[in-house]
Order: structure tokens, then C-alpha cells, then sequence
């Protein structure tokens, strides 16, 4: 398994009082060190719409990349997805990096009345939404026929950029790690969510052995593509601090866990910076995993680790 240099991301998920406020967040994630920053892309919930938000933190910054953790794919045209992104892309100077998903919430999809087809014919979607924006994006035009989608001579404009966005998909099942091995830049290894929700029921399906499990899926699938594609942990807890081991243990008997077992999870990172900073080192000699994000409300406090691991 090859050996990535360590970056990180920050996924900004709660709205701000302010548009100066949310660039002012961006520019310090930036000062900080993160590779990235993202927002995600959710109807129930009370965040930023993404496109508009990531155009005002573009204008804001200068380096960091930007992009949403993830796009959903069910309420989003590919050929709508694609223009929105090359924009960005364009006015960013070729800083997007985005994620697309087949949608999980069930709350987004009860929120807009949109029927929540199966998994599978979700993830059936997907994949031939992926095949237009790649053909979209390397070519600048597309025209595409398949079950869902029906594409004649579509163009990309703008078309200054010489790279595409950069591609993460990501998931727990099979089927969505394996065609995520096939067709991203970089593959987000998750929890399954096939519940659509997040609750004590992931219990089992987030201990190390589900882990090499998923990582084993994304090695067949991608088979000789592999060593060049990035794999990136979305954290569900990220505690930067002397108590932060005694908090997860508090935590841990919420979820069915022991306080050991809670500190073996791969999305779960507590200590010092320097305990987190060896976790993450750890975990990326056994997952692979050398891309992390952290959330909004961990920004400050995952700083340290960032300062130590960023670029090693």
C-alpha cells in the first residue's frame, strides 16, 4: 500500500451569522493549514447551499481547495453539477475538489417530497452520473444514453482550467466502494449508512475489522488504478485535548462501546496532539488513511495536529 502524505480538510456544517463570518472561517482553515474545506449538501438540515457558499469562500482565499462533502447526487443534474463546479473551478483558479453521493439522509428526502428509490437503483444513478462528468469534464462535451440519464451534445463552459476537479466518492457497502475504487480520486472510507441516519445501530459497523473489510473492497475494485488513489477518513469524533480520552469514555456506553474499544474506532481520534498525532500515523500504516476531515466545531482545537502532520 503506498504511503501519502498526510493532509486535512474541514467540513463547515453549521450556518454562521454572517457571509464575512463564513470567509473569515475559510481564511483561517487556510491559515491553519487545511488542505480543504468543504460544506455539505443537505435539505433538513440548517446550513449554507453549498455552491453559493464555497463561491463566497473562494473569493476569500488564495490556496486552500474547496468543495461539498458531498454533492447528492438525486437532486443535482450532472449536467447542472458540471457547469456549477467548472464556474467554481474558474473563478477559484482550479481549486475545487468535491464529492458525489447517491444520497443517504432519509430527513432529505421526506424534507422535498422526492421518492427515496432503492440503494441499488440509487447507486445505478450515480455511476452514470460519474461517467457524464468525467466525459464532461476531460473532454469539455458529452452525449450519453443509459437508464437514467440522457445527454445530447452537452458543453462545459468555462474551459480555461487544464485539470479537472479533483473526485471523491465514498461510502460504507460494497457497491458504493467499489465504484468509488473505480472512478474517484479519492475514496472516502465510511461507516455504512444504509439506515439514513446516524445512530447507536452503526455500532457494528464501525470497529477496525469493518475497516480492513472496506479497504480489501477498494483494493479488488480498483485493482492497478490503486496506488494512485487517495484514501480519506471522514472523522465522527475528533477531541484535541488532556480530558479528551476521559470525554470518549463518558461517550463510549451511549453507543453499546467500552471506553478501549471506542479509542480503537478509525473515526474516532481523542488525546493530546501528540496521542492523536501517533493515532493517525498508526492508522495510516494499517488503513492507508492519509486525508482527514474534521468538523466546523473542531477547526481550533485539531489545529496542533494539523501543524505536525500536514505534508509528512
Amino acid at each position: 500500500m503506498p504511503v501519502r502524505q498526510f493532509r486535512f480538510a474541514v467540513q463547515l456544517s453549521a450556518l454562521t451569522q454572517s457571509p464575512k463570518q463564513l470567509a473569515d472561517l475559510a481564511r483561517r482553515a487556510e491559515d491553519l493549514g487545511y488542505s480543504a474545506v468543504f460544506v455539505p449538501d443537505h435539505l433538513s438540515a440548517d446550513q449554507w447551499s453549498p455552491i453559493t457558499a464555497l463561491a463566497v469562500m473562494a473569493g476569500a482565499t488564495e490556496r486552500i481547495a474547496l468543495g461539498g462533502l458531498v454533492f447528492c447526487n438525486d437532486y443535482r443534474h450532472p449536467l447542472l453539477l458540471a457547469q456549477e463546479l467548472a464556474t467554481l473551478h474558474e473563478l477559484s483558479g482550479g481549486r475545487v475538489e468535491f464529492g458525489l453521493g447517491a444520497g443517504w439522509m432519509t430527513s432529505d428526502y421526506q424534507a422535498s417530497g422526492m421518492p427515496m428509490d432503492a440503494a441499488g437503483v440509487r447507486i445505478e444513478r450515480l455511476d452514470e452520473a460519474l461517467e457524464i462528468l468525467g466525459v464532461l469534464f476531460a473532454e469539455r462535451s458529452c452525449s450519453f444514453q443509459g437508464k437514467h440519464y440522457r445527454v445530447a451534445d452537452a458543453r462545459l463552459q468555462p474551459t480555461s482550467q487544464t485539470h479537472p476537479p479533483r473526485l471523491i466518492v465514498g461510502g460504507g457497502g460494497r457497491k458504493m466502494l467499489e465504484l468509488a475504487a473505480r472512478r474517484a480520486d479519492v475514496v472516502g472510507v465510511n461507516v455504512n449508512l444504509a439506515t439514513g441516519a446516524v445512530g447507536p445501530e452503526l455500532v457494528a459497523e464501525v470497529g477496525p475489522d469493518a475497516f480492513d473489510r472496506r479497504i480489501g473492497w477498494v483494493q479488488e475494485a480498483a485493482a492497478e488504478r490503486f496506488d494512485d488513489v487517495e484514501l480519506q477518513c471522514l472523522t465522527f469524533v475528533a477531541r484535541v485535548s488532556s480530558d479528551a480520552r476521559e470525554w470518549v469514555a463518558g461517550m463510549a456506553p451511549a453507543f453499546g462501546l467500552s471506553a478501549e474499544d471506542a479509542l480503537q474506532v478509525p473515526i474516532v481520534l481523542a488525546g493530546a496532539a501528540p496521542e492523536v498525532a501517533e493515532t493517525i500515523e498508526a492508522r495510516r500504516e494499517r488503513f492507508g488513511f492519509s486525508y482527514w476531515v474534521v468538523h466546523q466545531a473542531e477547526l481550533e482545537e485539531f489545529a496542533p495536529v494539523v501543524s505536525r502532520l500536514a505534508g509528512r
